[in-house]
Parts: structure tokens; C-alpha cells; sequence
């Protein structure tokens, strides 16, 4: 298919994972795909593979989370670029090595699960959006996660923060629909990337044990709903909250 011909797909967080798979496959449909990453080298590698399947893309290196910086690279690429149609906020992760039970976490860790979430989702379709409601169409897609529904113990900021992407897609979809954008929410559950290949221990084995379909997802699951969202076949779906995790969980 040949969905995207001839749009722009700007995605945060698209060197690796399933910000990767989803350029991928907006190459593949056609789109030019812009991806903004932290990880250089990473970034590099994500061009290299999209150029190989014939795509056109281009990459920033920058910090998501940095206000200032974002705001230089998006004046850039609006300057850039006759229009951007297609917004996948995906950037996001967790705590990492500082995750720990409520009782025993800090408040620099949730601000900063809250900020590389939430904030970054918010801030990039803040900067982004005015330019679609001009041109009266447009696509943005938020990445949360199955942890928004089922609050997964030691996940207490995550959670929150992905939680908190499904309410402000809500609100967000509202307000813009009339001016012909659409505003979604992926939430995937367990899938092959190097989160998943972090997480250790019985944890992790009881997530994919889990799984009705009796197998973990790969990235391209998650990139089959972007590319439906982000094309015309999608224009009737917003304000939705999709979950893509195999049957773990129900909405």
C-alpha cells in the first residue's frame, strides 16, 4: 500500500523501537519521514535502514525533553517543509535503574517520567498543531501503554503519565476535530524491543506467559495501527485509545 504518498510524518523518539518500526513503515507508505532522536548513532542507523527500503528521511538530534531546543528544531522544520501532516509522539520511557516501589521513590524520578512522557506529547503537538489547524488537516498519534489501564506495581509514575496521555487525547481530539485533525492514543502492550529485553526476572516471563495470543509483539504490530491512523482510512477515528498487546488487556 501506498497510504502516505506525499505527507510528512515528524516522530520523536524514532531511532529505535517502535519509533523505528514506525518510520519504517511510513517509508514504506510513502510519507517523508522526519525522525528526532537523542541517540546519534542510533539515529544514523534508523536513516541508513529507511534509506535502504527507498524512503525519504531526514533526522535531528535532540533532546526531547529540552524546551528550548525543541522549539528551534520545529521552527526549522516548519520552515522546512511545505506542511507537516502526520505527528507520532512517541518518545517515552520509564525509570529505568531508578524504578522502585511508591513508598521508596523520589520526586526527581516522577518529574522526569512525567516530563519525557507527558510534557514532550504535550509540548510537541503545542508547536506543531497550529500549522495543521491552518492547513485544516492532520494526524497526531500519541504513544502511551497497556500500563495506563492495568497500573502495573513499580510503575506508579509511568502509569500516571501514560494515563494522563489518554485523557489529554481526549480532550485534545475535541478541539481539533473540526478543524479536520485527528488525535489518537496507541497503547501497546509487551513487544520485542530493548525495553522489554531490560525488564528482568519473573516480571517480565509472567507479562509474555500472559499474552492470549501466545506471542510477544514486534514493533511492526504497533507500526500497523500508526499507518492506519495516520491515513485517510483512518479520518473517522479520534479521541480513541487503541490497545495493540495481543489480548492482555480489555478497555
Amino acid at each position: 500500500m501506498n497510504r502516505l504518498s506525499g505527507r510528512v510524518a515528524v516522530i520523536t523518539g524514532g531511532a529505535n523501537g517502535i519509533g523505528r518500526g514506525c518510520a519504517l513503515r511510513y517509508a514504506e507508505e510513502g510519507a517523508t519521514v522526519i525522525l528526532l532522536d537523542i541517540e546519534e548513532k542510533a539515529l544514523e542507523e534508523a536513516r541508513e535502514e529507511l534509506e535502504r527500503a527507498g524512503g525519504a528521511v531526514s533526522t535531528h538530534v535532540v533532546d526531547c525533553t529540552d524546551r528550548e531546543a525543541v522549539r528551534e528544531v520545529v521552527d526549522r522544520l516548519l520552515r522546512e517543509q511545505a506542511g507537516i501532516d502526520i505527528l507520532l509522539n512517541n518518545v517515552g520511557q520509564g525509570a529505568r535503574e531508578r524504578k522502585s516501589t511508591f513508598l521508596e521513590s523520589s520526586e526527581d524520578v516522577w518529574r522526569f517520567v512525567v516530563e519525557i512522557n507527558l510534557f514532550t506529547t504535550m509540548r510537541f503537538t503545542h508547536l506543531i498543531a497550529p500549522a495543521m489547524v491552518e492547513r485544516g488537516h492532520g494526524r497526531v498519534i500519541n504513544m502511551a501503554s497497556e500500563s495506563a489501564v492495568i497500573g502495573p506495581a513499580g510503575s506508579h509514575d509511568y502509569s500516571a503519565a501514560k494515563a494522563a496521555i489518554v485523557g489529554f487525547t481526549r480532550a485534545v481530539a475535541r478541539e481539533l476535530a473540526p478543524s479536520g485533525i485527528t488525535v489518537n492514543a496507541i497503547l501497546p502492550g509487551p513487544v520485542a524491543t530493548r525495553a522489554l529485553e531490560r525488564s528482568a526476572g519473573d516480571a517480565a516471563r509472567q507479562a509474555m506467559q500472559s499474552i492470549p495470543v501466545g506471542f510477544v509483539g514486534e514493533a511492526t504490530d504497533v507500526a500497523a495501527m500508526a499507518a492506519l491512523l495516520a491515513s485517510e482510512e483512518g479520518r473517522f477515528i479520534t479521541g480513541q485509545s487503541i490497545l495493540v498487546n495481543g489480548g492482555r488487556w480489555f478497555l
